[in-house]
C-alpha cells in the first residue's frame, strides 16, 4: 500500500453513516459485525470479496470499511495472507483511495492480521506463545498521552474516544504482535499504540495472565492513518452486551447491592458508537 495520507477536515452526515464488512472465504464474523454497527446506529452491508472485485468502486460509497474476524482461506500460508494477496492483485488502489479519504476502517483479530498483511497497519501477527489457540477474555488499556512525547494524548483515535480500560473476548492463534524495536518506538511517538494487554478484573476473575500470547510489549491493537484505521485481535462485537461477560451473574448481583443501574450493554458496543458518532457527531 501507498504511504499514508491525512486529511485534516472531516466531513459530518445526517444520514447514518454507510458500514461495509467484507466476506469470504473463512471470513466468519460479518453477521456479529454488521448487526454491532446497526446497534450502534450505522446501515451496514456484507459484501463477498468476489463481488467487489467485480464492482470495486462500490468501496467508495461506503463511509467505514471493516475486515471481520474468521479464519481466511483455513490461514493457509499464515493468517490473513492469501486474503490480503487478493486485495492487492484486485482492489489495490480502491483500497488506497478509501483510506486516503475521510473514512473509517477496522480489521478485528483475522481482519488485523489482513491489514498487516497489506501494509495496511505495520508490523505482524505471529503464532501464539505455546504455540496454542486462545479463547478467553482479557481486560486492555488504552495508553495515557503520558507514554507519548507526541501527539493529542488518549482518545486521539474515533474508535477508542473515551475510552481508558476495557475487557473484551479473544479467540486466536497468532495473536502475537511482533514488529522491530525502532517501529515500535515510532508507534509510541506518534500515538499509535490503540490498546494493551494489563492486568484487571477478567484476568483476576479466570485467574489468567495478562498477556495471552506474549504480544511485544502487550501490543492488543494498533492504529494508523491518523487514528482512522485500527486493527485489534480482541472481539469487541462479541462484549456487546452486558451477558455476554463470563461474569455477568456475578457483577449483576454486585451492582444490585451497590444500587447501581444495571446496563443490557457491554463495553465492546463503545467502538461501535465511536465510529458512527464519528460522522453524525457535529
Amino acid at each position: 500500500m501507498k504511504k499514508e495520507k491525512f486529511n485534516k477536515s472531516k466531513i459530518h452526515y445526517r444520514e447514518k453513516p454507510k458500514v461495509i464488512v467484507l466476506s469470504g472465504y473463512g471470513l466468519n464474523c460479518e453477521e456479529e459485525t454488521k448487526f454491532a454497527f446497526e446497534h450502534a446506529g450505522g446501515v451496514a452491508d456484507i459484501v463477498h470479496i468476489n463481488d467487489l472485485i467485480e464492482n470495486p468502486k462500490q468501496l467508495l460509497k461506503y463511509n467505514i470499511l471493516a475486515f471481520p474476524g474468521g479464519f481466511s482461506y483455513g490461514d493457509d500460508m499464515g493468517s490473513g495472507k492469501a486474503f490480503a494477496s487478493k486485495i492487492k492483485n484486485h482492489l489495490k488502489k480502491e483500497f488506497e483511495e478509501f483510506l486516503a479519504g475521510d473514512t473509517l476502517a477496522i480489521g478485528i483479530c483475522n481482519g488485523f492480521q489482513i491489514m498487516t498483511s497489506l501494509g495496511i497497519l505495520p508490523g505482524a501477527l505471529a503464532h501464539n506463545e505455546g504455540g496454542r489457540y486462545i479463547d478467553r477474555w482479557v481486560d486492555l488499556e488504552v495508553p495515557p498521552s503520558s507514554l507519548i512525547r507526541r501527539g493529542p494524548g488518549r482518545g486521539s483515535s474515533p474508535w477508542t474516544k473515551g475510552i481508558k480500560k476495557i475487557s473484551l473476548s479473544i479467540a486466536h492463534g497468532e495473536g502475537r504482535y511482533i514488529t522491530t524495536e525502532k517501529e515500535y518506538k515510532n508507534l509510541l511517538k506518534e500515538n499509535r499504540i490503540a490498546f494493551k494487554y494489563v492486568e484487571g478484573e477478567m484476568c483476576k476473575y479466570q485467574n489468567l495472565k495478562a498477556n495471552p500470547n506474549g504480544a511485544m510489549h502487550a501490543t492488543a491493537g494498533v492504529l494508523g492513518y491518523n487514528g482512522r484505521v485500527l486493527g485489534m485481535m480482541p472481539h469487541p462485537e462479541r462484549a456487546m452486551f452486558f451477558t455476554q461477560r463470563p461474569d455477568w451473574e456475578l457483577q449483576k448481583e454486585v451492582l444490585k447491592r451497590k444500587g447501581k443501574k444495571i446496563s443490557d450493554e457491554g463495553a465492546g458496543i463503545l467502538l461501535f458508537k465511536n465510529a458512527v458518532r464519528y460522522f453524525t457527531k457535529a
